[in-house]
């Protein structure tokens, strides 16, 4: 099996990239990225809300529809963030990965040997889970807020 398709080295690439190693800061860094993705989202929010409601006479709605528009966008980067350790969480549990020698045209299934599966099974466990967990309760949180503006738009 190819080095750089080695679940282990798999893991250790997305940990040390960019985007990816948001999953794995501290809560504090964490939260602060989240805000400021979302404060940056407003950048294409607002315009949008700003030309359905007029924030001059609508103000709450203009409020509601960009956080709403807001919102949306840091999902998407959060699904991606979540879809990136999924994979790799299911390529360190899975006792047999699959590779590709050359090309997509011959892939081949590698079976883990006892000691690298238990490993792979010990990172995900206590490395990978958490951020999902982590990413979870981001999602959970979100939704909470959604929910929440949907029923404040009601009442306005």
């Amino acid at each position: 099996m190819p080095l750089e398709q080695q679940p282990l080295n798999e893991y250790r690439d997305l940990q040390e990239s960019w985007f990816f190693r948001w999953g794995t800061l501290e809560p504090v860094p964490y939260v602060k990225i989240i805000v400021w993705v979302w404060v940056w989202s407003w950048a294409i929010a607002g315009p949008v809300a700003a030309a359905s409601f007029a924030p001059a006479k609508h103000f709450a709605q203009f409020i509601l529809l960009g956080a709403a528009g807001a919102t949306l966008f840091l999902t998407l980067v959060l699904v991606r963030l979540y879809l990136g350790w999924f994979y790799i969480h299911s390529r360190l549990s899975n006792a047999t990965v699959f590779y590709e020698e050359s090309g997509w045209y011959d892939g081949q299934a590698w079976a883990k040997p006892l000691e690298v599966l238990t490993q792979d099974r010990l990172i995900t466990t206590y490395q990978v889970q958490p951020i999902l967990r982590r990413l979870h309760k981001t999602f959970g949180v979100l939704a909470i807020l959604l929910i929440s503006g949907i029923v404040i738009w009601q009442l306005v």
